[in-house]
């Protein structure tokens, strides 16, 4: 759901990230030192202690959907710095920029996921199975004690985000999969991504297989 605070259209600091795509339910931790951000973050914690987290794109432009961090705690550090951890709220897209000073400041809409047209269940089993196959194959062939949190959501499009937010050194992906609306097309996407890294994983588990024996 929205933050209840808000109305269709609001205006939302905005803090641009490289490499860090944000997903509703996940947690982020941030390090806040930059002047303009620190001034941020005293102003949020005065308010509602929202913000919206933008992947800086390699443009060096923000991406136009992003998604609405909360602050949970926070700590504060000599020189003002401070550290914070949020986890992700409603995603939104940027309508314009209002301005920049002392930091950027958006107008945005919140988005949601399309009500499916599909049968999302067996999908979301899909993509945990495979995901599990992952993780053992790589418990294997690092010869390591890997194993997946006890608190995967059971929930598809919860599920979906959280598979979405663990692709690792991947951000263009990531953010590809943030803007989706369609929980469907976001699982099946990530059900490639999986099948493709658990054939990758499968084919070295028995080269290695091979060269021990």
């Amino acid at each position: 759901m929205p933050p209840s605070s808000s109305i269709a259209v609001r205006e939302l600091p905005l803090f641009p990230l490289p490499e860090v795509v944000l997903f509703p339910g996940r947690p982020l931790p941030l390090h806040i030192f930059e002047f303009r951000y620190r001034i941020m973050m005293n102003t949020i914690l005065d308010s509602d202690r929202r913000f919206g987290v933008l992947l800086m794109q390699p443009d060096g432009k923000p991406a136009s959907v992003g998604c609405c961090a909360e602050i949970i705690r926070f700590q504060r550090l000599p020189d003002d710095r401070m550290k914070i951890l949020t986890v992700g709220q409603q995603r939104f897209r940027v309508l314009e920029f209002v301005r920049e000073k002392p930091y950027r400041v958006g107008l945005v809409e919140w988005i949601e996921d399309n009500p499916p047209e599909k049968e999302l269940n067996s999908l979301g089993a899909e993509v945990e199975q495979l995901l599990r196959d992952v993780v053992r194959l790589s418990a294997k062939l690092t010869e390591q004690n890997i194993e997946l949190p006890d608190d995967i959501p059971s929930l598809p499009r919860e599920l979906s985000y959280w598979v979405a937010s663990n692709l690792y050194g991947v951000p263009a992906e990531q953010q590809s999969l943030l803007e989706m609306q369609d929980t469907a097309a976001r699982l099946e996407r990530e059900a490639e991504i999986l099948t493709s890294t658990r054939n990758h994983l499968a084919a070295r588990t028995v080269l290695k297989d091979t060269l021990k024996n």
